[in-house]
């Protein structure tokens, strides 16, 4: 066994800093915050909400986050947030969430947004715990409230994940002209995604919401995006006539296509539907969308995965960058978003490409452990 296997199996076995359960104050709450990793007493994640969240699936988020930080390179240790809720009684959730994790907030532990928590349920859960990153120990000194600066951001994510995907088809595919692209999920990321291909050249030929499968040969991405609401859903009553509407819940894994984007719900692709994928380049654009069995057996079968922790890094590093005191936060907005979205892109790509890279040099193992360890090294 090599050094780095033997690290990456003490980091697998590795127990988190901390795990928090959440009953609620002034109100009933079930969930979680986990704490898997500390730097400087600084730790950072989203809040993720759906009805069947589980502390496992948090503790492999927290896990996920503290992979990401340190393939950019930011001082922060990794976090996540889960809320056991259909969303029912949204509001009220969110107000319960914001006084019971107010301790975490002001102690170094900041919580965003992850699935089914958006930036306005964030706003709702900092004003309840009255948290203001400007105000609290080791404050982020700038001129501006929380939501002015990362609102405008909002797209770094799937910036991130476009990012990774046209690199990796670079290095997998070459040139050859436009590639075929299924999107599954068209939440905030997937729209952005879509956007970033498409302006690319590329065709996105199916995109998947809750209610199934919408597909052609070559989609009109703008206009699906104004047919689509804040949560991803897109109006079947105004397709244009020339796409082809299926319920059929994963039929976006039947299209036919050079790469397909993950950007919704957990193991997405697993044992029982993993023999169906065609694309043979895989893009985790949402967290934990590959189940560990899906992986091994997409390795056995040659297509290759680009994972979360390499791709859907953006919203992560754009707060980290801010909490950091990395953001050159006297620019003017338009030039500081472009900063840290080139900074963004500019990190994800040399991930994938290194990813990439070391999997051609060692085929029977995951390349990522050795590149975390690389990156370790390097930003030490």
């Amino acid at each position: 066994m090599s050094v780095l296997d033997d690290r990456a199996m003490r980091e697998a076995g590795r127990e988190p800093a901390f795990t928090v359960s959440l009953n609620g104050s002034g109100g009933p709450l079930k969930g979680w915050v986990v704490v898997d990793s500390l730097v400087d007493s600084l730790a950072m994640g989203g809040t993720r909400m759906t009805s069947d969240v589980s502390e496992e699936e948090v503790r492999a988020l927290a896990r996920g986050m503290t992979a990401k930080l340190t393939l950019v390179g930011l001082p922060i240790g990794g976090a996540k947030a889960g809320i056991v809720s259909d969303g029912t009684g949204r509001e009220e959730t969110m107000r319960t969430f914001g006084r019971t994790v107010a301790p975490l907030l002001h102690g170094g532990i900041h919580l965003g947004c992850d699935l089914g928590v958006t930036p306005a349920d964030r706003a709702v859960f900092f004003a309840e715990a009255d948290y203001d990153p400007r105000r609290k120990n080791r404050a982020v000194d700038m001129p501006y409230d929380w939501r002015t600066y990362y609102e405008p951001l909002v797209d770094c994510t799937g910036h991130g994940v476009g990012v990774a995907a046209v690199a990796a088809l670079e290095r997998l595919r070459g040139g050859g002209g436009p590639r075929r692209v299924v999107i599954q999920g068209f939440g905030s990321v997937g729209r952005a995604v879509a956007r970033f291909m498409e302006r690319r050249g590329h065709h996105v030929v199916a995109v998947a919401d809750i209610q199934g499968t919408i597909s052609a040969d070559r989609l009109p991405v703008d206009d699906l995006l104004a047919l689509t609401d804040g949560f991803g859903r897109i109006d079947r009553s105004r397709l244009p006539q020339h796409v082809v509407d299926s319920d059929e819940p994963e039929a976006w894994l039947d299209v036919d296509a050079d790469v397909l984007v993950l950007a919704a719900n957990h193991n997405a692709v697993n044992s029982d539907n993993v023999h169906r994928l065609r694309a043979r380049l895989v893009v985790e654009g949402g967290n934990i969308t590959v189940s560990p069995e899906a992986k091994l057996k997409m390795a056995v079968a040659g297509a290759t995965l680009v994972p979360d922790v390499v791709a859907n890094v953006g919203g992560a590093a754009a707060a980290g960058l801010a909490l950091a005191r990395v953001v050159p936060f006297e620019l003017a907005d338009e030039p500081r978003r472009q900063w840290v979205f080139d900074w963004v892109g500019e990190r994800v790509r040399r991930n994938t490409l290194d990813l990439l890279e070391i999997a051609a040099a060692d085929p029977q193992n995951d390349p990522l452990p050795a590149l975390v360890s690389a990156r370790r090294k390097e930003y030490r």
